[in-house]
């Protein structure tokens, strides 16, 4: 996986995290230790007292004092039978502790005082299906839908509105029916209810429309903002892609409830991202002390064990978690959707599996197993089972905007050869369709032979010239937070040049970093934390090309010698809620130099052995104690190999930062001068000097500047770089040679320098240079083959060393550019393919007389063309050659 460099910048906090405290949840595990509860006999008394009335009792639940609730409910059902509110409290307030059965007993007398509620139906629908009677849920639902239509006069009251919505929906109802006339009209209860607004963003969840769920739940804070449930619903509509912001709702919600078991779960789910087994499992503990026997608990054990090839404490979890309801869909489906979260897309594929056997109506399970399949390569079956979840829902966001892309896909190209099947637009196919296979063949032939995979079957490669397109592939959803490219392991989705104008990027270095991972995963059996995998991709990108990949800078030397790094131990966890995009790509770079230490300090083939050892099912820390070190003797190792890279950048210069109040624009001069004044030998001092040099055109005293910088500091790249500046310095000093050179060492050393490309290009065919030419307008295709400048430049190249196949191919570039002089490109084209006795020479050449019919050079060529195909023609015939 990929990500844009400077550019993602997740909303949330913004300060930089201690030493060692990335991981939020940590925090807010200090806030969910639960609240004493009194004893039931000792507290009675206060109880009845506090909650006399269903509202107080409500309270009692709303804040996780679950026992105390069902105490109140008991009581007050032994004098007033017939109040629908206690029945309602006394049901969930069982649910929540697991007492199933004492719940399906109390659901029966509550009906039979209450023959008529559709709430104590809908209620009862999953205090059955707790106790296993999923026929029965089923007859509960269908019971609401008949008393409703008998008596809709009676059903008029917003809670029951919002009970028959959600009943209707079950029973197949329009979504945008239920949400526009029911739910709406619920929502318009005075006082407000919940219930009304938790429904509707319940429906956009279920949907998978997280956008909508998002605006939903933050309506109903405006009117609950001190609701737990309406945190919890923001924080699973932030959950796919705003982790800060889900942290953020969580945190609101354990606050007001700490004992909120969706949220307890929903928080190990995100310690088990992070790969803190340890801490889901604290969590999960949590839940299963309230509640015994909650199903999503025990599948979220299992997951963990799974996750730590412990298979036999997997099953015995398993077994828990259907143990009352013993054909339960949802269990089996988290476990695959999370395996299917770390890449373990075969393993997710057969959880789906075994949910739809359990339950083959189960529409979740269809579509998780619709993208796992699309994600293997698999897409006949992938695409038939989307239709179905598209035509039994048609709501689904993500079934639908996959469903539709399928179009759009029917009318891309295919290039391929024996290791790959590339997909891309038929523009983009024809710019560098051929260049894309090129290069990913080359890092099939190195990258396959250094870590001795062998590939079963060609990698599927899809190329997409419009981000949401790449996205829905993707995710299922148009936003794209920041990826250029993802590898599932058999197939690999990317953006093209053209899907992010302005914003370039080196797609070779993308494909070269997703194809390492197709290696890794493959050798691995997907089974490989994300710091791991990202880490070797970052780390093969900067062995391919010392231009491509992640490099140490001035911010990461100082996160380094700041103590910003990551333990290994939970390296991945600096990948889900980074404080900001520069602590993301640090991720990244600390991952590769993590790997770059392992290689460097133990050797390759102990690299290779840790890998076989996590397909193997060893856990990370494990193979690393296995082949190297101690865990912890191996986290100090590597952190002193870190802060010696570190301090290797630039080791003469003084890399002491100005004071904030001196880098704030409107400085006073006199202040940053007393501060410069002792620090001849600052990088921050000599950068501004140097500014101010050049603003002031002293270029001679500017040149010497930057030439003690670059000669200090030569890894300096980027727009600010020194190099550039150098660069420009010395075309004001009409000095060429001096500014090729300062160009050409940019350029060795960042890749995306299209401007250094370019300046180099004309500087090198000024004098003759064609190799040089060449050379940097591949660079130049490598970020941007969508623009004339470079595809001009490489067939001037290659007509000057003489190299007429490739000079063809830049002209065909060329021609799909719509260039705004067609015959000088035809004509072109003609010269190279008459050099390689192509036949097409001819109609190329006619098509440049037609342009230009004047056009003296390609009548010459034509009559060239004419000779070669008729020797024994007279000299005086060529011009009356037939078209």
């Amino acid at each position: 996986m990929r990500h844009a460099a400077n550019h993602l910048c997740p909303p949330g906090p913004q300060a930089d995290p201690r030493p060692g405290d990335e991981i939020r949840p940590i925090r807010l595990i200090r806030l969910i230790r639960p609240i004493p509860l009194m004893g039931l006999a000792v507290a009675l008394a206060f109880v009845l007292q506090a909650a006399e009335t269903p509202r107080a009792a409500w309270a009692l639940l709303d804040t996780g004092r679950y026992p105390e609730a069902v105490a109140a409910a008991q009581s007050a059902l032994e004098t007033r039978d017939d109040e629908e509110d206690w029945a309602l409290i006394l049901g969930r307030g069982l649910l929540s502790l697991g007492r199933y059965s004492e719940a399906h007993h109390a659901l029966t007398n509550a009906l039979s005082r209450l023959p008529r509620s559709i709430r104590l139906r809908w209620l009862g629908r999953e205090i059955l299906l707790h106790n296993g009677q999923t026929e029965a849920a089923r007859r509960l639902v269908q019971e609401i839908i008949e008393l409703v239509a008998a008596r809709p006069f009676a059903y008029r009251d917003p809670a029951d509105l919002v009970a028959f919505g959600r009943a209707a929906l079950l029973r197949g109802a329009d979504p945008k029916q239920i949400l526009e006339r029911v739910f709406a009209a619920a929502k318009k209860a005075e006082p407000p209810l919940l219930e009304a607004w938790l429904a509707a963003g319940e429906l956009a969840l279920e949907k998978r429309d997280f956008a909508l769920a998002a605006r939903s739940f933050q309506e109903a804070l405006q009117r609950f903002p001190d609701a737990p449930e309406v945190h919890f619903g923001l924080a699973r509509a932030y959950a796919p892609s705003e982790p800060p912001l889900m942290l953020a709702a969580l945190e609101a919600a354990l606050a007001r409830n700490s004992n909120h078991l969706g949220c307890l779960l929903l928080l190990a789910e995100h310690q088990v991202d992070g790969e803190n087994y340890a801490g889901a499992e604290e969590l999960l503990d949590r839940v299963l002390r309230i509640n015994p026997y909650h199903p999503e608990a025990w599948a979220g054990r299992a997951l963990v064990a799974r996750l730590q090839n412990l298979p036999h404490r997997e099953q015995a979890a398993r077994e828990m978690a259907l143990r009352f309801w013993t054909n339960n869909p949802r269990v089996d489906h988290f476990i695959g959707r999370k395996l299917s979260e770390k890449y373990r897309f075969a393993e997710g594929a057969a959880c789906q599996r075994r949910a739809l056997a359990l339950d083959p109506d189960y529409l979740p399970a269809r579509a998780q197993l619709a993208l796992d399949l699309l994600r293997l390569g698999e897409d006949a079956e992938g695409w038939r089972l989307l239709a179905e979840v598209q035509q039994r829902d048609p709501y689904d966001v993500a079934a639908h905007n996959l469903v539709t892309l399928r179009d759009k896909l029917e009318g891309f190209a295919t290039l391929t050869n024996a290791h790959f099947r590339v997909r891309l637009p038929p523009r983009d196919a024809a710019l560098y369709g051929p260049r894309a296979l090129d290069l990913l063949e080359r890092a099939h032939a190195r990258l396959s032979a250094a870590y001795g995979a062998t590939l079963e079957r060609p990698t599927r490669v899809e190329i997409f010239a419009d981000t949401s397109d790449f996205a829905v592939r993707t995710f299922g959803m148009p936003e794209n937070h920041g990826f250029l490219g993802v590898c599932f392991g058999p197939v690999i989705t990317a953006n093209s040049p053209a899907a992010r104008p302005g914003q370039r990027f080196n797609w070779q270095s993308m494909l070269w970093h997703e194809f390492a991972h197709v290696v890794t995963l493959h050798l691995t059996r997907n089974r490989m934390p994300r710091w791991l995998s990202e880490g070797i991709s970052v780390y093969e990108e900067r062995r391919a090309d010392p231009a491509w990949g992640e490099r140490m800078t001035p911010a990461y030397r100082d996160m380094i010698l700041g103590g910003e790094l990551t333990p290994v131990a939970r390296l991945s966890a600096a990948f889900l809620a980074p404080p900001s995009g520069r602590h993301l790509q640090f991720a990244y770079f600390q991952s590769s130099l993590v790997v770059e230490f392992l290689v460097t300090r133990f050797g390759p083939d102990k690299l290779r052995a840790m890998l076989r050892n996590l397909a193997d099912g060893t856990p990370v820390n494990e193979a690393i104690a296995q082949h190297t070190l101690p865990m912890a003797d191996f986290e100090k190792e590597f952190a002193e190999f870190a802060r010696q890279q570190a301090e290797a950048l630039a080791p003469t210069l003084d890399w002491e930062k100005p004071p904030l109040a001196l880098r704030l624009a409107g400085a006073a001069a006199p202040a940053w001068t007393a501060w410069a004044k002792s620090r001849t030998n600052n990088y921050w001092v000599l950068t501004r000097r140097a500014a101010e040099l050049m603003e002031a055109r002293q270029w001679p005293q500017a040149r010497t500047l930057l030439e003690q910088l670059t000669a200090a500091f030569p890894q300096d790249t980027g727009p600010d770089s020194a190099w550039r500046q150098l660069a420009a310095v010395c075309r004001a000093l009409e000095d060429p040679a001096g500014e090729r050179a300062a160009w050409s060492a940019l350029a060795e050393r960042d890749d995306e320098a299209t401007d250094a490309y370019l300046r180099l290009c004309e500087l090198a065919a000024a004098a003759g240079d064609w190799d040089t030419v060449r050379r940097n307008a591949e660079r130049h295709l490598a970020v941007d083959p969508l623009v004339p400048a470079p595809w001009r430049w490489l067939a001037r190249a290659a007509e000057g060393i003489g190299d007429a196949a490739t000079a063809a191919t830049a002209y065909r570039a060329l021609l799909e550019l719509d260039p705004p002089n067609p015959a000088e490109i035809h004509f072109g084209l003609a010269r190279a393919l008459h050099r390689l006795g192509d036949p097409a020479a001819r109609r190329h050449v006619l098509q440049a007389l037609e342009e230009a019919p004047r056009y003296r050079e390609a009548l010459r060529l034509l009559r060239e063309i004419h000779a070669a195909e008729n020797p024994s023609a007279s000299p005086g015939t060529a011009a009356l050659a037939p078209p």
